[in-house]
């Protein structure tokens, strides 16, 4: 079932956070979002193949999967762009991922499908146009990929942050936003210990939104925070937290014994 996040009648935007079958205790949860402007659609990190069947069905009750114009991909980690083989098959759409990573994307894909529709996103991000609106590719390099984009939207003012801001929750407890920041920490810390390079970054990353109209960031894994009182107290979380490198030492370059 869809989760809408936004929706003033000519602009949509809808997440799916339930479609990772999951029994086995084995895989992330991860959501997936659909923006939709003026009869124009673009899907955010559609997933897996573990996902693409609820989702095309799901899409059906509000978007025709096959006049999806744009998948607009952080990275090209397989829980974001697996299934990307099947979505250019199913639709027309091109895929909008950073210039690292457009070389890689066929090795997802069968044949020559792919051929002319994997378009590189510049370093510096770019506005890409959707309806009569644009969504706007952020720079989030080595967060935690090297080549890595967020998507900002300036309608809805969410900023679809990729791993920025995750957390490892069930799979049936991402449909709220964050209500006690504190708390939901312990669902958060270990991730971004690990998956960001280091705490440079996140300060940098940091600065530039700040000066964005941020309403929501909302993240490919787990909940997401909505109003700036929330989005200010990531914000201040993520900016102070040694994670990555800064937490490496020769301990860990070092040989197995035999």
């Amino acid at each position: 079932m869809a989760i809408e996040l936004f929706n003033n009648g000519k602009h949509q935007c809808l997440m799916f956070d339930d479609l990772v079958d999951d029994s086995a205790g084995e895989a992330v949860q991860a959501n997936q979002f659909l923006i939709v402007d003026n009869g124009e659609g673009a899907l955010v990190d559609p997933g897996g193949n573990m996902t693409y069947n609820g989702l095309l069905m799901e899409m059906h009750n509000y978007f025709p999967p096959k006049k999806l114009k744009y998948i607009l991909a952080s990275h090209a980690d397989p829980d974001i762009i697996a299934s990307v083989n099947k979505w250019m098959i199913h639709s027309d759409c091109n895929v909008m991922i950073s210039k690292l990573w457009v070389r890689f994307v066929p090795h997802f894909c069968s044949g020559d499908n792919s051929s002319g529709r994997v378009l590189g996103i510049p370093d510096e991000g770019m506005n890409i146009p959707l309806g009569s609106s644009v969504i706007k590719a952020i720079p989030a390099h080595f967060m935690h990929s090297e080549g890595n984009f967020q998507f900002y939207d300036p309608v809805s003012k969410i900023l679809f942050s990729g791993d920025m801001g995750a957390s490892i929750v069930g799979h049936t407890e991402a449909d709220k936003p964050v209500e006690n920041f504190k708390s939901h920490i312990q669902y958060m810390e270990g991730f971004h210990r690990r998956y960001m390079i280091s705490n440079k970054i996140c300060r940098f990353w940091v600065n530039m939104v700040r000066q964005m109209d941020v309403e929501a960031i909302v993240p490919q894994h787990g909940r997401s925070f909505v109003g700036k009182k929330m989005v200010n107290e990531f914000l201040n979380w993520i900016e102070a937290l040694p994670c990555g490198i800064d937490l490496l030492t020769q301990d860990n370059y070092r040989a197995p014994a035999n």
